[in-house]
């Protein structure tokens, strides 16, 4: 038996129309997992979707805002009537919002906490209070950062965010685990994607990218393992776990 198989699972999928959302998407897909993607821009979950389908797998979109209780529920209900009980979720929907202590304003706080944060709350709340009822186990991954577990400059709203992220991650597997539902925290590094994609352009950005072993970004393909050991039953005996995928990052501090 292949453990890491995700074969008769239904995984949701937040953020899923760019950058990580989408690769985990496809990820999920090909390890035989039905899946629903979720996010804003629906134009692009379609064709993600089409995407996935043509590769041989099962795909639905779904409008979904994480900041908003009715559209979180709503993209529950048609993973239901679609497939069945979603028992993967990755909470991965967040925003990325460089600012400094001193210039923050609370409506930059309060956009990133609701974003990055609240949502990851409400999202995983609604999946668990699903899996209870109808007395199913399952995985949530939420995606926090490396800059959860230690502080980077310029990143005050984020990185607090992020580390709120990791601690709801621990106190919901303390919770969870005698309902058969495991929850953990995937922190990635820096990984390419179309929000940061100029900013390693930049002095700054290769400066950075000089400092830690590996000495370049991430590729999203050095994520897939890392997901899929905490979302099949290769990972069954992790839980409350903060997984850094971070090319070293986290060894400067050593």
């Amino acid at each position: 038996m292949d453990n890491f198989s995700l074969s008769g699972r239904v995984a949701l999928v937040t953020g899923a129309s760019s950058g990580l959302g989408e690769h985990f998407a496809k990820v999920l897909a090909q390890a035989g997992a039905r899946v629903v993607v979720g996010a804003r821009r629906v134009d692009r979950l379609h064709s993600l979707v089409n995407a996935i389908t043509q590769s041989g797998g099962e795909a639905l979109a779904a409008a979904m805002d994480v900041t908003d209780a009715d559209s979180i529920s709503a993209a529950f209900d048609a993973a239901e009537t679609h497939f069945d009980t979603v028992d993967i979720l990755v909470n991965n929907a967040g925003v990325a919002a460089p600012s400094r202590f001193l210039d923050g304003d609370e409506a930059g706080w309060d956009f990133t906490m609701d974003t990055n944060l609240k949502a990851v709350w409400r999202v995983a709340q609604e999946a668990a209070r699903r899996l209870v009822k109808a007395q199913r186990g399952g995985s949530i991954i939420n995606v926090a950062s490396i800059l959860g577990l230690q502080p980077g400059l310029d990143q005050t709203f984020y990185a607090t965010a992020k580390a709120g992220v990791v601690q709801l991650t621990k106190t919901q597997a303390l919770e969870l685990w005698r309902k058969n539902i495991r929850v953990n925290a995937l922190c990635p590094g820096y990984f390419e994607t179309e929000l940061n994609s100029d900013f390693f352009q930049t002095d700054k950005g290769k400066s950075y990218l000089n400092r830690i072993p590996p000495q370049r970004l991430g590729q999203l393909d050095e994520l897939s393992g890392p997901l899929l050991l905490l979302a099949s039953e290769a990972g069954s005996f992790m839980t409350g776990v903060a997984l850094p995928v971070d090319g070293g990052h986290l060894l400067q501090s050593l």
